[in-house]
């Protein structure tokens, strides 16, 4: 159960995940190709500086590092990927590595530099979220190369989930809209409210607490155990999906 409720789960997340990357490409590609990077703005504020090429090269970086690590950890997580074709796996892993840590640095720099929508509160979520993807990314890599197969398991899916903590923001977020129907706990205005503070910090550590009962249940749990987290996993995977169409439908396709 526990096994079929994790695949269900990341099913959902890795058709959402596409969609979120094939969303990035058509707004933030689309808009460069046709020489409107300006329309950046219309979704993320200074986005797009005139006058400051650095920082519109470091936010286009943002943006390309986010899909490719996107599509890359979805095939690092692919089990028949990782038995039939180790090398690219290696390979693949290297290569997601270093993208997560381009993308926790670059979106540091940002928060640094221009800083985004929502409170100062909302912003040191997204700034520990970026720690939090370096020190996974560390770790996973120091038992790589010590060989601690298992360890170095664990602390990839904790990268995975902190790398897509902007994804589970959106798909939280669009969660709570369409349970409650309404802007609950939040200004839609300002972007500002203690729901979004407390989703700032739960875009990461709230899967990560999911993941640390899913090993521990994997482990050696007793069978009442491994049950109830598998339920846990079925109920998340309904949320996520519910969070999933709320994005695609609310969000990302009325902005393409």
């Amino acid at each position: 159960m526990l096994r079929a409720a994790v695949a269900t789960w990341f099913g959902v997340a890795m058709l959402g995940q596409l969609a979120f990357a094939a969303y990035v490409v058509g707004l933030y590609g689309g808009a460069a190709l046709s020489g409107q990077a300006a329309h950046w703005n219309r979704v993320t504020p200074r986005a797009w500086v005139p006058g400051e090429p650095v920082g519109n090269l470091v936010f286009a970086s943002h943006v390309a590092f986010t899909v490719a690590i996107l599509l890359g950890g979805l095939i690092q997580l692919l089990p028949p990927l990782r038995r039939r074709a180790p090398a690219l796996h290696r390979w693949n892993g290297r290569l997601y590595l270093a993208a997560a840590v381009v993308l926790a640095l670059g979106g540091i720099a940002m928060l640094l530099t221009r800083g985004t929508v929502g409170g100062i509160a909302q912003q040191a979520g997204t700034a520990v979220n970026g720690l939090a993807i370096l020190a996974c990314a560390a770790l996973a890599w120091r038992a790589a190369r010590a060989g601690r197969t298992a360890e170095h398991r664990r602390w990839a899916l904790r990268l995975f989930l902190c790398v897509g903590g902007v994804w589970f923001f959106r798909i939280g977020l669009m969660a709570w809209l369409m349970v409650f129907q309404a802007p609950v706990g939040f200004d839609p205005t300002s972007f500002s409210g203690p729901f979004l503070t407390v989703l700032a910090f739960a875009q990461f550590l709230l899967p990560l607490l999911v993941l640390e009962g899913v090993l521990r249940a994997e482990a050696g749990a007793r069978p009442g155990a491994r049950r109830a987290m598998a339920a846990v996993v079925f109920a998340l995977a309904a949320l996520t999906a519910l969070g999933v169409a709320g994005a695609v439908m609310g969000m990302w396709l009325p902005r393409l």
